[in-house]
């Protein structure tokens, strides 16, 4: 992935379009990201340029990442990521990195963390069928049956489909189309759905 910028998911709404039909998007408020630091490959091994987003007050920090942004003179901010690039040439240590590094109808990757659904069975997890509800069938309706052989191997093979913890994880979902670009206010609007729940913080990559 290339260069990008952070974001918080505001939620969603409707737009028209040129043709009159209803588009649902995500509102994203996007940056400013300012650069924290620039990672070449002389220096670091690779090249990336680490980006900052969220206000924070200073004493909420700890020490080395105060310092970190007292080094570099940048304003403090609540959280930083990198991004990964080919060369990290042109990008300065306190630059702004803002929306209008995307424009209407350019495709871009979204990352965020998914809502967290907490301990769910194989139907809502898997959307495993079930068992019958009929013929004698008593409090195993929504079971998922047997997870094993017999003697041999004796075992439950990993990666099998069980009940367990769901949602909270990193999704990145592609190709979502830019439907407008808001510079006054720093708002990007994204056609269809983004990962995470309203507030939570997302990452948009450049193609």
């Amino acid at each position: 992935m290339g260069i990008g910028i952070l974001g918080k998911k505001m939620g969603m709404t409707q737009i028209f379009d040129a043709e009159g039909q209803a588009v649902a998007v995500t509102v994203i408020a996007a940056g400013p990201c300012p650069v924290v630091a620039v990672r070449t490959p002389e220096q670091n091994g690779y090249s990336a340029v680490l980006l900052g987003f969220g206000a924070v007050k200073p004493h909420k920090l700890s020490k080395p990442v105060k310092g970190l942004f007292d080094k570099n003179k940048v304003e403090p901010k609540r959280t930083l990521r990198e991004f990964r690039l080919d060369k990290a040439e042109g990008y300065e240590v306190g630059q702004e990195i803002r929306v209008d590094l995307f424009e209407a109808g350019e495709r871009i990757d979204v990352s965020g963390v998914s809502k967290g659904k907490g301990f769910a069975g194989v139907m809502k997890r898997y959307h495993f069928g079930g068992q019958q509800f009929s013929h004698g069938t008593s409090v195993e309706h929504r079971h998922g049956g047997s997870s094993g052989a017999i003697s041999y191997p004796g075992r439950v093979f990993p990666g099998k489909r069980m009940p367990g913890h769901m949602g909270s994880d990193k999704v990145t979902v592609k190709n979502l189309t830019v439907m407008a670009v808001d510079l006054e206010n720093n708002l990007l609007l994204v056609k269809g759905a983004v990962p995470g729940a309203k507030d939570g913080l997302v990452a948009l990559y450049k193609k």
